[in-house]
């Protein structure tokens, strides 16, 4: 007998605010700036990349690259992509976890 699997796909996880907020807090503690992208993208994802697109003024494919991990997304886009999905950045010192 074979076992059967299907992709796993974090977007359909993500239906709470409180789920998100943990999914992108624990993105940004990599530090690791196209993992931060492909968080945000599927974020986007599970909050609907097509309105997100239009809202912020890009194509829709346009957005799924600058998001895919393998784009290199400027931080203008990174901030009007976090804006139009209610998420907030602030720097914070080294050290200071109170931020986060």
């Amino acid at each position: 007998m074979t076992t059967e699997t299907l992709p796993f796909d974090a977007a359909e996880f993500l239906d709470s605010d409180e789920a998100i907020e943990e999914f992108i807090v624990a993105a940004f503690e990599t530090q690791d700036a196209a993992f931060i992208a492909k968080s945000l993208g599927v974020v986007a994802k599970a909050r609907n990349m097509s309105e997100l697109a239009r809202e912020i003024g890009m194509s829709r494919a346009a957005l799924y690259k600058a998001l895919s991990g393998q784009g290199n997304p400027e931080f203008a886009t990174i901030m009007k992509v976090m804006k139009a999905l209610g998420i907030g950045i602030a720097p914070v010192m080294p050290g200071d976890r109170s931020a986060a």
